[in-house]
């Protein structure tokens, strides 16, 4: 198990080099696949899931604009991918064992998704808590939030409230126990 983690804390260093020689959108894409997760390019209905099989053409030309980590091993420290995308419009966290607050504080923190950010899913993702909910105040074009199956979350009305208070048009859907 330990084995396991230090190999993902791997998968999720960040190469600035590589940010800079193919751009922000092929350099997260490479991470986001290496990671076990899915993402999709504007203009595509197929969500890309094969490392191998990564669309190659000139440098910008496949923005990523929705992001699927379902059961991927994406962390905190590889976040700094997310920088330089700015045509992220749904993101989905579900089954994610390294998603936690800072992480979320880190994702309302990234000026490109704080305007991009539209849709946001965060699904059994057992070490989110309220606090890390709360932190997604700074994604101020988020429309729609679904919140399911997060034991962390204990005060679920408080923590809606202050995000509604925040960001008047947000639509949040909860399924929580």
């Amino acid at each position: 198990r330990h084995f396991w983690g230090w190999l993902n804390a791997v998968f999720n260093k960040v190469d600035y080099e590589r940010i800079q020689a193919v751009g922000p959108d092929r350099a997260a894409s490479e991470w986001l696949l290496r990671c076990g997760a899915l993402v999709r390019y504007q203009g595509y209905q197929k969500w890309q899931q094969d490392y191998n099989g990564l669309p190659t053409g000139p440098l910008g030309k496949y923005k990523i604009e929705a992001i699927n980590a379902t059961e991927s091993c994406i962390m905190h420290r590889g976040f700094d991918y997310l920088d330089g995308l700015e045509y992220v419009a749904e993101i989905k966290l579900q089954k994610c064992m390294y998603i936690q607050d800072e992480c979320l504080q880190r994702l309302s923190e990234t000026k490109n998704l704080q305007k991009s950010l539209l849709q946001l899913k965060i699904i059994s993702c057992g070490n989110v808590t309220d606090k890390g909910i709360i932190a997604l105040h700074k994604l101020m074009n988020l429309e729609y939030l679904y919140l399911s199956d997060l034991p962390g979350i204990r005060q679920k009305e408080t923590t809606v409230h202050v995000l509604q208070q925040a960001l008047p048009n947000l639509e949040v859907e909860l399924d929580l126990e």
